[in-house]
């Protein structure tokens, strides 16, 4: 079992969505979260939730994105907060546009928060969780990481790579009897702001999923050291199918709405 209470829980993309949800979650357990986020405002008002709360919190802009910016701001945080026991690999955006609608820079910017910020904080913290033979590591993927989705081909390609991450780290620290732990986290759409405009067509089956049940299954995998995540339970079913070719696995995405899901997107309205 992880332990939360008296933990410090470092939290990418802490300053809105399911990081707001799960950093106050984590400090009505006894754990100290620490937030990295892009937007000061929102660090200083989650800071200030948590504050009134009677809970204690540490918050810091970093661009996870940014290597260097990552493991100055980790000095930081080993030095101001002390050590990292639990890291939430939590930071992800998304463009929502079809493949020959993406810009460049966009499948860029995709690719360094959503993937390669998880080699650059993990490369920062795991270390020391290594030595001191105990820690956490979860990664945020998702259902997009398990099938590929039509408006998605950026956001899929690097969920199914934050999911190869894991899996890879996590045959790496058993390899090396480490008592460190992973968890990837593979949700449908979660209601967070983030996907305003998607549809499901069946959702007692696919329902779009609410940030507070989300937490609570993260909370748990982490309590009970449950290396995979994956939510709706329909979802469970999409390793099975890929032993049908892709026309097949094509049709039934298709006939459950998958790949239609995406076609009233309109997101946070970010530039």
């Amino acid at each position: 079992m992880s332990e939360i209470r008296g933990r410090i829980v470092l939290i990418t993309g802490g300053g809105s969505g399911l990081g707001r949800r799960l950093a106050h979650r984590m400090a009505q357990l006894g754990g100290t979260p620490v937030l990295w986020d892009l937007h000061e405002s929102n660090l200083a008002k989650v800071s200030q939730e948590i504050r009134a709360m009677g809970g204690r919190v540490h918050a810091y802009r970093c661009d996870v994105s940014n290597r260097r910016s990552v493991y100055e701001v980790a000095e930081r945080v080993r030095s101001e907060a002390g050590p990292v026991h639990i890291l939430v690999n939590n930071a992800g955006i998304i463009s929502g546009k079809r493949f020959l609608d993406l810009p460049d820079e966009k499948i860029e910017a995709t690719f360094g928060v959503n993937t390669l910020a998880l080699f650059w904080t993990t490369k920062a913290f795991l270390p020391a969780m290594i030595e001191r033979n105990e820690g956490h590591v979860v990664t945020i993927s998702s259902a997009s990481g398990l099938i590929g989705v039509a408006k998605l081909a950026d956001y899929s390609a690097s969920k199914f790579a934050a999911f190869g991450f894991d899996e890879s780290v996590r045959v790496e620290l058993k390899r090396m009897r480490s008592s460190v732990r992973t968890t990837v986290v593979c949700p449908y759409y979660v209601n967070t702001g983030m996907f305003t405009g998607v549809k499901t067509r069946f959702p007692l089956l696919l329902p779009i999923l609410e940030e507070k049940d989300v937490v609570e299954r993260i909370v748990r995998a982490i309590q009970r050291n449950r290396e995979r995540v994956i939510m709706p339970p329909m979802v469970l079913l999409i390793p099975m199918l890929r032993i049908f070719p892709p026309s097949i696995l094509d049709t039934i995405a298709g006939l459950m709405g998958v790949n239609i899901s995406m076609d009233e997107f309109k997101g946070r309205g970010e530039s």
